[in-house]
């Protein structure tokens, strides 16, 4: 049994005294529990119980007071291969407090969820220390993994060349006699062969001791602690070509007769290629996290702040909400704000993906890593740390390259088993050509042996999925596609429709007034300026769209009456003026006849028309309409060639949305439905169609976003904490819909490429190094090609998941000030 333990566990849901006891009530219950006291004012229950704190948290959750969890990421060092990661996380998970881990090889992380209270990051990082890999507990962005790669890069870099200085001479030595005759008679006559085999022994062993230790120091451990890793498999098959090799210089006459040779070339150039693959990888694996690099350095180090007066330099961490900035022309913006004074154009490209500046005046907002163009602004911070948007795009990243595909459950559980089976099948090969093959037989056993030790690449399975993660996340963050979840990368891909919002997704989500439509001899620009006079007085929707393409200059206007229901009436420059509906025109005598067809037309079209009357006569007709957004109809051209349904989802009237729905080819439109009937629209949408996706503006549209199989909120720059969202696209521009799903494709094809050719390379190279092929061409595969044939083949995987870097967006983005035209409803 084990020994009893207090554990202090943080609660949530206690809203009252009363609910200390059933708190307790519910702890006590627990078997192995002896004792439980919780604290109403601190929130946290002290539990004496005797180790199983999962049952405590099953209690509390069914007692309607779950415990409070927390997540850390530990960044972790020495991870060789799959083998690692699955090693990794049953050490984490053995911790009774870890609910989930999850270990990604390419970002070199673990992100944890546990009970907050029943153990802490530096006890997680220290379960990983003592698995045999070192880690810290990631403290934010962790800025210092460029350098640390790069330095990595380098002694790789320095090992490879120590040991090939040291493997060429032991190469030439042994395999220039095979290659030349005359070159091993002339070994053999000058140097002598006992003493060719001294001095690659020397040479050997020297290798083996100085570069080729790090295989030796982590994989004999692992093999003790029964979980073999990648570098268990190069120790063991260099040092079974060492042993042998030296068995046979210095007491060969142990050995079978005819069998003493020394295969210290292989054990030397084994290592070698592995070092080089492994600087080869590393190097490519620095390539993979360029975007989370390029968003840190963004940031400016020091911004320009207003003291007293006066404006000097002040550390970016030293910033506060309220301080007044100075932006000079040319500088990045050093966090999020608002424009107090001055005007110019900023580029917003690293936020948007829109490479065109936008124009920025007072009480704009802009956003901290953005560059400003010519003009001087003076800006109060509103986003500082880590609440500005840069900083959360970047902690969005990161988590998107963390995550773990669902497709990846699959390749964890069998690289758990990989590098196991692998020594059994390697012992195996060995047995069999003991037994069944030609005399000598003891020289093929070994060669076959160790090459299949050598030819097995679990990196390149582990590498697979989590690098195309890395790269396609980080490049669809550079155009302006935030995948939040990784997952989302998998599921965007295996959509079947996309059901899309109307007001602020497909339209621009405010009325604007689209035509003026002039009779009986009336001015359009005089109508225009009248009418925009009178409805400034008025805070209606429609009538600040008229007002806001009037002129700037209005003249006065008087007796002004707001009719609810009709419109409204006013005197202007001495005339008296009518806006509102046929019903209010009819009322006062209006004859509506040379309007009422193109009226008629402008409403079957969805626009909301509004007639004019100036001194008792029709003067035109306005035509108000939420117009739809620039690259909508590119967008959705672009998701119908895809091949995907679209469907429309709003609450507007049905005649509105089948109008849109007509004007730009959508497929199935849902109207005049409130929130919760948006979501029994996509559960039947789901029924028909298989997957969808649902796009919307992130804030009225949370319940169907949250309920579709992917929800795609297009947001603004200014507006990216959208929690109920699986993608955020930075600008408002519906075009970021058909390149997220094109890099969602292009993503999980790569991430196929990588697992067809990780798993293919092993199934089909496996029995190659074992001779399946000798008795067909009598040769065996050399444990130095094996060891080569491995070492590129992680490197392909990196360098085919890098090839995501050049995707390039589908479709153009927004031009100038598009993406701020957007307002979300």
């Amino acid at each position: 049994m084990a020994a009893p333990q207090t554990t202090q566990l943080k609660i949530s849901g206690m809203g009252c005294a009363s609910c200390v006891g059933r708190v307790e009530s519910a702890l006590q219950t627990v078997p192995g529990v002896s004792g439980a006291s919780v604290n109403f004012a601190t929130e946290t229950a002290q539990v004496t119980h005797d180790g199983q704190v999962s049952a405590l948290i099953d209690a509390l959750s069914g007692a309607g007071y779950p415990a409070a969890t927390r997540q850390t990421t530990l960044k972790v060092d020495d991870m060789s291969c799959a083998s690692c990661v699955s090693r990794i996380e049953r050490s984490l998970k053995a911790d009774p407090a870890v609910i989930d881990a999850r270990v990604n090889l390419a970002t070199e992380s673990a992100q944890i969820t546990f009970v907050e209270g029943a153990t802490e990051p530096q006890a997680l990082a220290q379960r990983c220390k003592d698995a045999g890999y070192s880690a810290r507990v990631a403290e934010g962005t962790d800025i210092q993994t460029d350098n640390a790669k790069s330095e990595e890069a380098r002694a790789l870099n320095r090992s490879t060349i120590i040991a090939a200085a040291l493997a060429l001479p032991v190469f030439v030595l042994e395999m220039g006699g095979h290659m030349i005759p005359a070159f091993h008679h002339w070994i053999h006559l000058t140097i002598g062969t006992q003493n060719s085999h001294l001095i690659q022994f020397a040479l050997t062993s020297a290798l083996l001791l100085g570069p080729g230790r790090v295989f030796y120091e982590k994989g004999i451990p692992s093999l003790l602690h029964r979980s073999p890793d990648m570098n268990a498999l190069v120790a063991l098959g260099t040092g079974a070509a060492y042993l042998f090799s030296v068995t046979a210089t210095f007491a060969p006459q142990i050995l079978p007769e005819g069998s003493a040779n020394v295969y210290f070339e292989a054990a030397s150039v084994i290592v070698v290629l592995i070092l080089l693959g492994r600087a080869m990888e590393a190097r490519a694996k620095g390539r993979t996290g360029a975007a989370i690099r390029k968003l840190v350095g963004l940031q400016p180090k020091t911004a320009r702040v207003e003291v007293e007066g006066a404006f000097v330099d002040r550390p970016i961490a030293d910033i506060s909400i309220g301080d007044t900035l100075q932006i000079r022309p040319g500088e990045r913006v050093p966090v999020d704000g608002d424009v107090l004074e001055g005007s110019s154009y900023v580029d917003e490209s690293m936020i948007t993906g829109e490479p065109i500046p936008v124009g920025k005046e007072r009480s704009d907002q802009v956003v901290g890593g953005t560059v400003n163009g010519t003009g001087a602004l003076r800006v109060r911070a509103t986003r500082v740390g880590a609440d500005t948007v840069l900083a959360q795009v970047i902690r969005m990243v990161e988590q998107a390259q963390g995550a773990k595909l669902p497709i990846q459950g699959l390749v964890d559980r069998i690289t758990a088993w990989f590098v196991p089976i692998v020594i059994a099948i390697s012992l195996l090969t060995l047995v069999v050509w003991l037994v069944f093959g030609p005399a000598p037989a003891l020289p093929m056993a070994l060669v076959t042996g160790v090459s299949v030790l050598i030819i097995a690449c679990p990196c390149a399975m582990g590498l697979a999925t989590p690098t195309s993660i890395m790269v396609g996340t980080g490049r669809a963050a550079e155009l302006g596609v935030l995948f939040r979840k990784g997952d989302a990368l998998q599921q965007l891909q295996q959509a079947r429709v996309i059901a899309l919002d109307k007001t602020g997704t497909l339209t621009l989500g405010r009325p604007e007034l689209e035509h003026v439509s002039p009779v009986n001899g009336f001015d359009r620009e005089d109508v225009l300026r009248l009418a925009a006079a009178v409805e400034a007085r008025s805070e209606h929707p429609i009538a600040t769209a008229i007002t806001r393409a009037g002129p700037a200059d209005l003249p006065t206007v008087s007796e002004f009456e707001s009719l609810t229901g009709l419109g409204v009436r006013a005197k202007v420059a001495g005339r008296d003026l009518l806006i509102g509906s046929p019903r209010l025109m009819a009322q006062n005598g209006i004859d509506l006849a040379a309007l009422t067809a193109e009226a008629d037309l402008r409403a079957s079209e969805g626009a909301t028309p509004l007639f004019v009357a100036i001194d008792g006569k029709a003067a035109a007709l306005l035509t108000v309409s939420d117009p739809i957004k620039p690259g909508t109809r590119d967008a959705l051209e672009r998701l119908h060639a895809m091949g995907l349904k679209l469907a429309m989802i709003t609450g507007d009237n049905a005649r509105t949305a089948q109008a849109l729905a007509d004007k730009l080819g959508i497929d199935d439109v849902t109207a005049e439905v409130l929130p919760d009937g948006k979501l029994a629209a996509i559960t039947a949408l789901r029924d028909r169609f298989g997957a969808l996706a649902f796009v919307g503006d992130g804030i009225n549209d949370a319940p169907a976003l949250a309920a579709a199989d992917v929800g795609v909120a297009i947001g603004t720059g200014t507006d990216v904490a959208i929690e109920t969202a699986d993608v955020v696209l930075m600008s408002g521009d519906l075009r970021g819909a058909a390149n997220a799903v094109e890099i969602s494709r292009r993503t999980m094809r790569n991430i196929r490429q990588n697992l067809g050719w990780a798993f293919g390379y092993n199934i089909l190279l496996i029995p190659v190094a074992a001779g399946v092929l000798y008795p067909l061409s009598g040769q065996l595969l050399s444990p130095a090609l094996a060891a080569g044939a491995m070492a590129l083949s992680s490197v392909f995987v990196v360098s085919n998941a890098l090839r995501l870097r050049r995707v390039r967006a589908t479709l153009p983005v927004a031009k100038q000030g598009q993406a701020s035209q957007a307002v979300t409803t």
